[in-house]
């Protein structure tokens, strides 16, 4: 296991300690976002609550790393609004985190029925269910980068352009965001409402954990563990790639400032690397497989050009308006990205530790340089 980070010898306070001893709702916990934002609130001390209809992946973080003994779950369908209210009112949640999704942009091709009533009416179940509540609670709707309409212009897509899509799957996140919107207008815009929404919009997140199908770098590492050779279907796509625990720590962020204040109830925040990750899908493909040992990049890969879908070349965000409200930046560069995410399934396919401890171990190392580099949503008491 890696060195334990100095961290654990240090006294520190990470979002301001607002997430210790609360009720935490995640919807969607047992995919790989919801399953290290589990374990990262865990180990901000919170009382974590968890709602998901399946494990979505074989092998997953979720199962992996053992996280159902470590929470309270619920395998509930976020379209059984019945069900879904009775957990919330009994609940009572201080927070939530709504993940649950259907993310896969190939797989809304095949479903697009599934794919919206899932990303927009369960969002929306959601929301009337909050309409209803009694109680105090801040609430951060993950939605996408991909909600925007992509003209693939070269600068990045701020908060207050236009909302869209060409595929089902970007079209049913603008659609969520538009009823997020007029959800806030009607009900909860108030300033003394006790319900605080906001929405956050990321992409491209890569990291320890992830078979999802038809995505790069599980597509890699599912390949290179049987020792086979990729197949690419874009590789000059370019993608504003991060690591899974940088919009983490913007949403856990994002919850914190609703929390404290209503200044950013109702609104909108993009969470993204600096322009400078934006690297093509080659590349990063030759730069994992560093991690595999390698030694001829043809056995590694080989480009096709079977693109069965439409799929934008080219998307990033302008990530302003989270650094002017919530002093928020990326923390690690591509190379660290890319290190933090080929170690990970490194350690896991080579069964050198216990996953779960290991995931913890890249948190606090992720926490280490977080610090050093004088982030504000940590610092020393």
């Amino acid at each position: 296991m890696e060195q334990k980070s100095t961290l654990e010898n240090m006294e520190l306070i990470k979002f301001n300690n607002v997430f210790k001893n609360k009720k935490v709702l995640i919807t969607g916990n047992t995919g790989f976002k919801g399953s290290w934002l589990t374990i990262w609130l865990s180990q901000l001390g919170a009382d974590v609550y968890g709602l998901s209809k399946d494990i979505p992946t074989k092998p997953s973080l979720y199962k992996e790393a053992g996280i159902e003994s470590k929470i309270t779950h619920f395998e509930k369908n976020i379209l059984d609004k019945d069900e879904f209210e009775k957990i919330v009112t009994e609940i009572k949640p201080n927070f939530i985190f709504h993940l649950a999704a259907q993310a896969i942009v190939s797989e809304a091709y095949k479903n697009p029925v599934d794919t919206i009533a899932t990303n927009v009416i369960g969002t929306v179940n959601l929301l009337d269910i909050l309409r209803k509540s009694d109680f105090d609670c801040s609430v951060v709707l993950i939605t996408s980068d991909k909600c925007y309409h992509n003209v693939e212009w070269a600068w990045g897509y701020k908060e207050t352009d236009r909302l869209g899509g060409k595929d089902v799957y970007s079209s049913s996140k603008a659609a969520a965001e538009i009823l997020i919107n007029s959800y806030f207008e009607s009900f909860f815009k108030s300033q003394n409402n006790k319900i605080k929404i906001a929405t956050a919009r990321a992409g491209n997140v890569i990291g320890g954990g992830d078979w999802a199908a038809n995505r790069i770098v599980p597509d890699c590492v599912k390949a290179w563990a049987q020792n086979k050779t990729v197949e690419i279907r874009s590789p000059m796509a370019t993608r504003p790639w991060q690591h899974v625990l940088e919009p983490l720590s913007g949403y856990l962020l994002l919850a914190e400032k609703l929390y404290n204040n209503n200044q950013l109830a109702g609104e909108s925040i993009n969470f993204g690397p600096l322009s400078s990750i934006s690297v093509t899908v080659e590349n990063l493909i030759k730069d994992l497989s560093k991690n595999w040992n390698f030694t001829e990049e043809n056995k590694a890969y080989k480009i096709t050009d079977n693109i069965k879908f439409n799929e934008a070349g080219l998307l990033k965000l302008n990530c302003d308006k989270a650094l002017m409200y919530l002093k928020w930046l990326p923390t690690l560069n591509y190379e660290q990205t890319v290190q933090f995410t080929g170690g990970w399934y490194s350690h896991f396919y080579k069964n050198i530790d216990n996953i779960y401890d290991f995931t913890i171990s890249q948190i606090l190392k992720y926490e280490q340089t977080a610090f050093e580099k004088k982030q504000k949503w940590i610092k020393q008491l």
